[in-house]
């Protein structure tokens, strides 16, 4: 349980880095991608992150980090990305098709663009880990029953 207190701990410090950045920088994403990103390192010890490499290279940071989210919760979808009274609102969500009252999505505030991105991929992470901690999940799972278990009555 230590080990999870320090994680959540962890992931509220870089939360509160993000918060407070006024730019998304190479060395705020490494921190990103090195305390929240379990895919990454695999795909690229294999060689298969040139496309991310060419993204932060070019500094198109949305780019990259809507590509993270792509990579390290796939599923997990862009849901609402709107600008309002001088900052960006973003939502992602794992399922998106409902309606938005009824949806249980990640989401985050920021001036930056790319800094309202990654932090909702940072909330959303967080909730991941949890869910995968608890065994929960944020909406029941309803198995559907097979005729073959049901009483025939006529």
């Amino acid at each position: 349980m230590l080990f999870d207190l320090k994680h959540g701990n962890h992931l509220d410090r870089l939360m509160e880095q993000l918060r407070f950045a006024l730019v998304l920088t190479p060395g705020l994403l490494s921190n990103v991608i090195s305390d929240v990103c379990t895919r990454l390192p695999v795909l690229r010890k294999a060689g298969k992150t040139a496309q991310i490499d060419r993204l932060i290279e070019a500094r198109a940071w949305s780019d990259v980090v809507l590509a993270l989210i792509e990579i390290e919760l796939p599923t997990w979808k862009l849901r609402r990305l709107i600008y309002e009274d001088g900052e960006w609102f973003c939502s992602l969500s794992k399922q998106p098709s409902l309606p938005v009252d009824l949806d249980d999505t990640a989401d985050a505030r920021h001036d930056v663009l790319p800094l309202a991105i990654i932090s909702a991929f940072v909330e959303a992470r967080g909730r991941t880990i949890a869910s995968h901690e608890t065994g929960s999940t944020a909406v029941p799972q309803i198995w559907p029953v097979s005729a073959a278990h049901c009483d025939k009555f006529t």
